[in-house]
């Protein structure tokens, strides 16, 4: 039997039951709908993960103070991190091309009546060089500000509506923080989530003036973190050996000893959610995968019904010359066609799921060729699996008993 006149005879069959056809692919398209939808959602998750990848750098390490321990046991002496470690690495590092210092805390921070709490971060101008940090209204500050302790603040892009203004309107305009009042020069555009505060929530201030003006004297020497930027994102292994010597002779820890320090990439951060988003994602698409199961038994159930329903029709087929292979290729072509067309609905169901969820919940999606071919395969996997049971049966059936069949 040639393949279109078996598609023809496939075709023919459904349209006689259209109600049934239509039910039983529910399933498959429900199964097909939701794998795709998934998949785009995984796809999208780690496409928004390497975006943030590529702004954060693969070039930074970010040095924290640790805990100080002896043998496990909590040293005296409370671990921290100076502007001597600043001057040791900038020194005695050859793969580091900068060395930012960073002090930071929450701080109420006031313009006019309005006012907000958010985090305060005192650092140099090259911070926003390795974040790859930019305006969209005004300047950053300058390193010539810093020295000078101007008194001068640029806002995270969420700052502004936070205080409840128009972000053009606060430039060259001055805020109060914690009473100190500074002049806004500049206001950084959208950056989004990263690892640690959200630098959209965040006011930036020169150094200098943070650490005169704003944290007091007891934060002169005792920073809160350092940022470094290496040379090549090549030489990773061997900047974090060399920060580590560095810091350990600086803070004069003896061998054996922990180290009062700890350095993070932060891209580990990132990656760390991809690989979590991705496993979920293939969980979701699991159980999606559920449903093309019962829809491939739902089909298998009406090709059964089908064959007991059509036993005459086998009969006379088979009595004037129809083999065996062409019962078993029409019944097959059958349930592959319901499986396809519950297949090619869903993939549509699919794309339209995720441009909606995209449109109105602002999610990233990404619908693969990939995802569509996985579907469009698993639908034909499906309807062969299935259907050749029911298959089988029909081109088994004995002529002379079929026909005697009512």
């Amino acid at each position: 039997m040639q393949f279109f006149e078996i598609l023809r005879i496939s075709i023919a069959a459904i349209r006689a039951n259209k109600l049934r056809s239509i039910l039983t692919t529910l399933g498959m398209v429900i199964g097909v709908a939701a794998v795709i939808t998934m998949i785009s959602l995984g796809t999208g998750a780690k496409n928004a993960v390497q975006a943030q990848l590529d702004a954060l750098g693969t070039d930074i390490l970010t040095i924290y103070p640790g805990q100080s321990f002896w043998r496990g046991v909590h040293g005296t002496a409370t671990a921290k991190l100076t502007l001597d470690d600043v001057t040791a690495l900038k020194t005695h590092t050859t793969t580091l091309k900068e060395v930012v210092p960073m002090l930071s805390g929450r701080m109420q921070i006031k313009y006019l009546t309005d006012n907000a709490n958010v985090f305060v971060m005192g650092t140099t101008a090259a911070y926003f060089d390795i974040n790859r940090l930019e305006t969209i209204y005004g300047r950053l500050f300058s390193e010539r500000d810093d020295v000078s302790r101007k008194r001068v603040a640029v806002l995270g892009y969420q700052v502004p509506e936070e205080l409840g203004h128009d972000a053009m309107e606060l430039i060259g305009r001055e805020i109060a923080v914690s009473g100190v009042r500074l002049e806004v020069i500049g206001v950084l555009e959208r950056k989004g989530e990263q690892p640690g505060p959200d630098p959209d929530e965040m006011v930036y201030v020169p150094f200098n003036t943070s650490k005169q003006r704003l944290f007091g004297r007891e934060y002169a020497d005792r920073l809160r973190s350092l940022t470094v930027q290496m040379v090549s994102p090549d030489s990773m292994g061997v900047a974090m050996l060399e920060i580590e010597s560095v810091l350990r002779s600086s803070h004069r820890i003896p061998p054996g000893r922990e180290s009062d320090f700890r350095i993070l990439d932060r891209s580990q951060f990132l990656e760390a959610r991809s690989e979590a988003n991705e496993t979920l994602g293939y969980l979701l698409a699991g159980i999606a995968a559920i449903s093309l199961i019962v829809g491939g038994i739902g089909i298998m159930n009406i090709m059964l019904v089908s064959v007991t329903e059509r036993t005459r029709e086998i009969g006379i087929r088979k009595a004037i010359g129809a083999s065996r292979r062409s019962v078993l290729l029409q019944f097959l072509g059958e349930a592959i066609t319901l499986s396809l067309m519950g297949g090619l609905v869903g993939i549509l169901t699919g794309i339209g799921a995720s441009r909606a969820l995209s449109y109105f919940q602002g999610w990233q999606t990404a619908v693969s060729i990939e995802a569509i071919a996985m579907a469009v395969g698993f639908s034909v996997t499906v309807g062969v699996f299935f259907g050749v049971w029911p298959a089988r049966k029909a081109a088994r059936l004995d002529p002379i008993e079929a026909l005697r069949y009512e």
